[in-house]
């Protein structure tokens, strides 16, 4: 997905290239890159993702299971989160914790893109 970066050690992100898609049902099409996978990762970090949401997209509801766990880094821009079905308002800078199974999904409610690293790790 997205021009997955093989054999993970570093990346500069002006140099991902973003698929367009569809996140988990969500509004419009969103930039996508897959920046590092569990394949090319020595931990229990299952990925490490770029998105980039157009004023307005957004990444639908959804949920992982319990053996997972999901943090939201805002890079830029501006939207709401929403999380086990309260909405609250992110910025850039702000690091946002999506518990095992919480049902999860953030909207651009910006004026500019609002672009997010998506890490997510296996829970014990």
């Amino acid at each position: 997905m997205g021009g997955a970066v093989t054999g993970f050690d570093r990346v500069n992100l002006g140099d991902a290239r973003l698929a367009h898609v569809q996140a988990h049902g969500g509004v419009g099409l969103i930039g996508f890159c897959r920046l590092a996978d569990a394949a090319s990762l020595a931990g229990a970090c299952n990925f490490i993702d770029l998105a980039v949401l157009p004023p307005g997209g957004s990444i639908g509801l959804h949920r992982h299971s319990a053996a997972q766990e999901e943090f939201y880094l805002v890079l830029d821009g501006t939207g709401t989160m929403h999380r086990n079905g309260e909405p609250f308002a992110v910025r850039a800078g702000d690091l946002v914790r999506n518990p095992p199974a919480a049902e999860h999904g953030l909207v651009n409610s910006g004026s500019t893109p609002l672009r997010i690293f998506v890490f997510e790790v296996r829970v014990p």
